[in-house]
C-alpha cells in the first residue's frame, strides 16, 4: 500500500471519503512556525489549548514532537476544510467544556495554564480504570439523543480529547519529516528480501508509507 492509499483509508475511517490530493495538500501546507500561524477553524483560545495538549501527547524527545511537525495547524486545517459540520460543532462544544473544567479545577482560565496543569488535567481524563473507560466508549457509541445531560457533557468532552489524540497520531505518522527522517524510508525500493529480520532490514524501524 502506498502513502496516498493509506491516507485515503485513514480518512475513510473517520466516516467520510476525502479526495486524497486534498489531504496531501493539507499535510504539505503545514509549514508555518508553531507560534506564527493564524487558525482558520480554532479560536485563539482553542489554538492555545490544542497546542498544549498536543505537546503532552507527543512531546519532543530524541525524536521530533507533535509541535515540530505542526500538528495543531494540521488539526485546524482538517476541521476547517474536511470535517463534517456535526463533528465541527461537537469539537467546539467539547472545547467549551474543557475550558470550564480547567477553570473549575485550577481557578484560572485555560489560556493561563501551565504545561504541568495541562498534564494534570489530561491525565485525569485519559488515565481511567477499565470500568471508567468502558463507560466512556459506551457513551461514544450511543446516539446523542439517548444520553442524559451528564452523559452528553462527557460525550462532547471526550470526543474533543479523542479527536486531538487521533489527529496527533494521524498527522505525525503521515508527516514528511517523520516519514523520511524517523521511519524507514526508501523512495525507490529495490529487490525484495523476504527472509531477513526487521533489525537487519531497517534497524528495527517501521517502514514509512
Amino acid at each position: 500500500m502506498n502513502r496516498r492509499d493509506a491516507l485515503k483509508n485513514l480518512t475513510m475511517g473517520l466516516g467520510y471519503a476525502v479526495a486524497t490530493p486534498t489531504i496531501m495538500n493539507l499535510l504539505v501546507s503545514c509549514k508555518a512556525d508553531v507560534n506564527e500561524w493564524a487558525p482558520l477553524f480554532l479560536s485563539e483560545d482553542e489554538q492555545f489549548i490544542v497546542t498544549q495538549i498536543v505537546d503532552i501527547i507527543l512531546p519532543a524527545s530524541e525524536t521530533p514532537g507533535g509541535l515540530d511537525v505542526n500538528i495543531p495547524q494540521f488539526l485546524d486545517l482538517m476541521y476547517h476544510d474536511i470535517e463534517i459540520e456535526s463533528n465541527q460543532k461537537a469539537f467546539k462544544e467539547g472545547a467549551k467544556l474543557f475550558t470550564t473544567s480547567f477553570n473549575d479545577i485550577f481557578k484560572k482560565e485555560a489560556v493561563e495554564g501551565s504545561k504541568k496543569e495541562y498534564n494534570t488535567i489530561v491525565s485525569r481524563y485519559f488515565d481511567l480504570s477499565d470500568e471508567e473507560s468502558e463507560t466512556v466508549f459506551k457513551n461514544q457509541r450511543k446516539n446523542q439523543k439517548n444520553l442524559n445531560p451528564t452523559e452528553l457533557k462527557s460525550y462532547h468532552l471526550y470526543k474533543f480529547l479523542i479527536s486531538i489524540r487521533y489527529y496527533c497520531i494521524f498527522g505525525y505518522c503521515t508527516s514528511e519529516k517523520i516519514g523520511e527522517d524517523i521511519l524507514a524510508y526508501d523512495p525507490v525500493p529495490g529487490a525484495y528480501n523476504g527472509c531477513i529480520s526487521l533489525e537487519e532490514a531497517t534497524n528495527n524501524r517501521a517502514w514509512s508509507l
